[in-house]
């Protein structure tokens, strides 16, 4: 089991939602979260003054999925939140040693 987690703009949660759908990704968690990478923040104006933003909002994806699909899931994430620009986002995949369905009690794979 593989636990996916993806931060991508906010703008792109509809097309990366519709394209994990069809892969059999039943469910997600989603965060608003705020960060920086190369981009280093941006500079806004608002009422005529410039001022700075360190920390851009953006969104963060969490899906658990078997080990066999998260390839799929990964590939499909990077294609739909893609704009070329800089700032969108990162991929990171981790073990998932167990999982726990609370309401059931089923396990692992089952649990998913």
């Amino acid at each position: 089991m593989k636990l996916i987690m993806a931060i991508i703009k906010p703008f792109k949660l509809d097309e990366v939602r519709d394209a994990l759908t069809p892969l059999g990704v039943q469910g997600l968690t989603v965060s608003e979260v705020k960060g920086f990478g190369r981009q280093k923040g941006q500079t806004e104006i608002y009422r005529g003054a410039e001022y700075h933003v360190n920390f851009l909002p953006k969104l963060k994806i969490e899906v658990a999925v078997s080990s066999d699909l998260a390839d799929q899931v990964v590939e499909a994430i990077t294609q739909t939140a893609r704009t070329g620009k800089i700032g969108d986002g990162k991929i990171f995949v981790m073990d998932i040693e167990r999982a726990v369905r609370i309401r059931t009690g089923e396990t692992d794979g089952e649990a998913l």
